[in-house]
């Protein structure tokens, strides 16, 4: 298998036959359209065209803080839209992510406070209960062939409503006591939610993970055998296993990833509010696929990259912030962000058009 998947058909160079070296009848494309092919451009495009509007229409924006303070949102999404758009690109969704990310703080957050015990103890419980849920939904997916639309559905519910259960028996609050002052709190602070001063300026350190688990996720799709399965399993998961990929162990660990990616941030989260409510992350899961899908990745599996869904979070940490620093109605949010979406939708169509043109 290859990762012919991602950039569209391949067109080889012909043997030379003519005076320029090249048969006329059929020629290289041009770079524009190879360029067109990659799944991250239209995205990068748009992108770019967000960020000048912003910088015109918003003079803070141009600020330092400001720029770090957009990068941070988008790192708190990004880091999540990684996993569940390689999620997409083998074929698959979860719609369970949001609340997920809940469930892994609440998880480390009790466990912590109630048996008063070291906040690392919390932190790897919470770790195997992400990867718990992960290996639920894959194995639910490939052992009944139910859609993972209608699993992950299933988990959202089941999940959303334990989070509220719990916590509420519990604490007999729907939030969890705050544990600041907890052994080990400082030392899990100092690596799920500080910041580092560059030039005077706050710098999360979530966003310094967000390029780094992008830039593992792009050598892993481009450069391992995993990411081609990946790409294979998603584009035609029957021919996939003919050919011998383990078609089961991919989405099940695919799955896993995205319960990897939601402890993470759940971690990021508590050691950054010290306390979590339980009803949150409804909704964030939309956020999640539509930065994915924003970024290029299909709805219908087999084509994306970890790239696209970088610029897909930067968008969406652009324009949340960019409405504020505007002094906009922040209502407007959700109207942008579908405008986003649906705009994205229809670039992606014509770029994949483009790129198959002769």
């Amino acid at each position: 298998m290859s990762t012919a998947h991602q950039a569209g058909p391949a067109v080889g160079r012909p043997p030379a036959s003519g005076p320029g070296g090249e048969d006329g009848r059929i020629r290289r494309r041009p770079l524009a359209l190879r360029l067109l092919a990659r799944p991250e451009v239209g995205v990068f495009l748009g992108a770019l065209a967000v960020l000048v509007f912003f910088l015109i229409v918003a003079p803070s924006f141009r600020q330092g803080s400001s720029m770090a303070t957009v990068l941070y949102q988008s790192s708190t999404i990004g880091i999540m839209a990684l996993p569940v758009a390689l999620l997409m690109i083998g074929g698959e969704f979860d719609l369970s992510s949001g609340v997920a990310v809940i469930t892994s703080a609440l998880t480390a957050s009790m466990l912590s406070y109630q048996l008063t015990v070291n906040v690392w103890t919390g932190v790897i419980v919470a770790l195997i209960v992400s990867l718990a849920v992960g290996a639920f939904n894959g194995w639910m997916v490939v052992k009944t062939g139910l859609p993972s639309f209608l699993v992950t559905l299933g988990t959202f519910l089941i999940l959303q409503g334990v989070n509220l259960a719990v916590t509420k028996l519990v604490t007999g609050n729907v939030a969890t006591d705050d544990i600041s002052d907890m052994e080990g709190f400082d030392q899990a602070k100092k690596i799920f939610a500080s910041s580092v001063d560059i030039g005077g300026v706050e710098v999360k350190i979530t966003i310094f993970y967000w390029l780094a688990f992008a830039a593992l996720a792009t050598w892993m799709l481009l450069r391992t055998k995993y990411g081609n399965w990946i790409f294979a399993v998603g584009g035609d998961k029957e021919s996939a296993r003919a050919v011998g990929v383990p078609v089961d162990f991919t989405k099940i660990t695919l799955f896993m990833l995205v319960g990897l990616g939601a402890w993470f941030v759940g971690m990021h989260n508590l050691f950054s509010f010290n306390s979590v409510q339980s009803g949150e992350g409804v909704g964030q899961e939309l956020i999640y696929i539509a930065a994915a899908v924003i970024g290029g990745c299909l709805l219908t599996g087999g084509y994306g990259s970890a790239i696209g869904p970088v610029f897909g979070a930067f968008m969406f940490g652009m324009v949340n912030q960019g409405i504020v620093f505007a002094g906009w109605n922040p209502d407007w949010f959700k109207a942008f962000l579908g405008v986003m979406l649906l705009g994205a939708v229809l670039i992606n169509l014509w770029v994949q058009r483009t790129a198959t043109r002769r």
